[in-house]
């Protein structure tokens, strides 16, 4: 009888131990502020459940991406309180996932600076930038007032201003500055030079991740499109999209990445509104779209199998097998997923992952989770990617910012 009352003493002790562990864990492990889908909204997992208080904010409107906001108890089994949280409930987000090829050209935000170079004069080399402070990534925005948007139009004044000192007006960092300019007399070539490397575009192929049919948005890349000699963002002042088709694939190996060559169709598709670290935004129409998909949330990523979607031959978008080795969300806007290719037939064909496939959408559980952004150079079968709720947040956002200016 005594060694049945220690018995059920010790169990007791044991569970009563176990719950206070479980209480001290999900009071730390469980964020002040969550974020659930409707459709599963009413669980954290197996044993913390969220009971929902008072509405804070917000209504639900399915694609628009509203959410409703609530004062929560999260409890232990249903039963024991843990602490009070804020969750954010939102709307299960559906969008038109692509995979197609695309062509982009990209003009400029003013003209960027992509080098710099000495003149000789009769006094021997000098450089009239780094006289004046110029860098190699820093924007030209304007000069003596007028602003500049090509690199003939820069020409065509550093022709006319000869020796005569100019103000202009540089970006850099998304700082304006003003600085006072002159051209020096090159004795060899017999003319004023500024000893400047410039460039006001870009031209190259991606892929169509999703087409949002809420906003008539799409999103695509994953990643920025950037300045070949300066690896900066290229600042956006307009462009468009026109389709393209793949001629051609110099595969990927160690220490070296591939790319797909692709020849551009004249048709113009869309419009460029943004082009940022999380990918290029526009307006687009007749997208080849393989389905409607739901948008997973960023916390129902998981490491496991997947599939992606990508154009690398004349057959169009087609799906390759993958596996996702890593999720995190703290890492940058663009590599929140360690992926590796496991299809044979996309190895065969492209040696993993290539230039022109960022912004493959990736899918798992018949999901859109992300897109391909990065490849490994040391092997190309492995690459970062981006999440899918990023992009489509980001896409909405800039269809707002673009509804705003339109209004004003």
């Amino acid at each position: 009888m005594v060694k049945s009352i220690k018995a059920i003493r010790t169990a007791l002790m044991s569970i009563t131990f176990i719950l206070l562990c479980l209480l001290v864990y999900g009071f730390y492990a469980v964020p002040d502020e969550l974020y659930c889908i409707a459709e599963k909204k009413d669980s954290v997992n197996e044993i913390y459940t969220i009971t929902y208080g008072k509405k804070i904010s917000g209504n639900i409107g399915r694609n628009i991406g509203q959410s409703e906001k609530y004062e929560a108890e999260v409890s232990l089994l249903n039963v024991i309180p843990v602490k009070s949280s804020s969750v954010t409930v939102k709307s299960r987000d559906y969008v038109e996932v692509s995979g197609e090829l695309f062509g982009l050209r990209l003009f400029t935000e003013g003209v960027m600076i992509v080098g710099t170079d000495e003149v000789d004069t009769e006094t021997g080399a000098v450089s009239p930038a780094k006289s004046a402070g110029l860098q190699k990534g820093d924007v030209i925005y304007s000069i003596n007032g007028i602003k500049v948007k090509t690199s003939q139009q820069i020409s065509d004044i550093f022709s006319k201003a000869g020796g005569s000192g100019m103000t202009l007006e540089y970006l850099r960092v998304n700082k304006l500055y003003s600085v006072n300019f002159s051209l020096a007399y090159s004795v060899s070539e017999r003319k004023y030079k500024a000893g400047l490397w410039i460039r006001d575009s870009a031209a190259g192929i991606g892929t169509m991740t999703f087409y949002d049919i809420g906003t008539g948005m799409f999103a695509s890349l994953g990643h920025g499109v950037c300045d070949v000699d300066t690896g900066e963002i290229l600042p956006l002042s307009n462009g468009d999209i026109v389709s393209a088709y793949v001629s051609g694939c110099y595969k990927g190996r160690s220490g070296k990445a591939g790319e797909l060559c692709g020849v551009f169709n004249p048709e113009i598709r869309g419009e460029l509104f943004c082009n940022c670290e999380t990918g290029v935004y526009g307006t687009a129409r007749k997208i080849s779209a393989k389905s409607l998909m739901p948008v997973a949330a960023k916390s129902e990523v998981k490491p496991g199998k997947a599939q992606i979607i990508s154009t690398v031959d004349k057959n169009g978008p087609e799906y390759y097998e993958i596996e996702i080795l890593k999720v995190t969300e703290d890492s940058s806007q663009n590599k929140n997923m360690v992926i590796k290719v496991t299809d044979s037939k996309l190895i065969e064909k492209t040696g993993g992952i290539v230039q022109g496939m960022s912004g493959s959408p990736i899918i798992q559980n018949n999901m859109l989770v992300g897109a391909v952004t990065h490849v490994f150079v040391s092997d190309p079968t492995q690459g970062y990617a981006i999440f899918a709720e990023t992009m489509l947040e980001k896409a909405r956002s800039v269809y707002s910012d673009s509804q705003l200016s339109a209004a004003s």
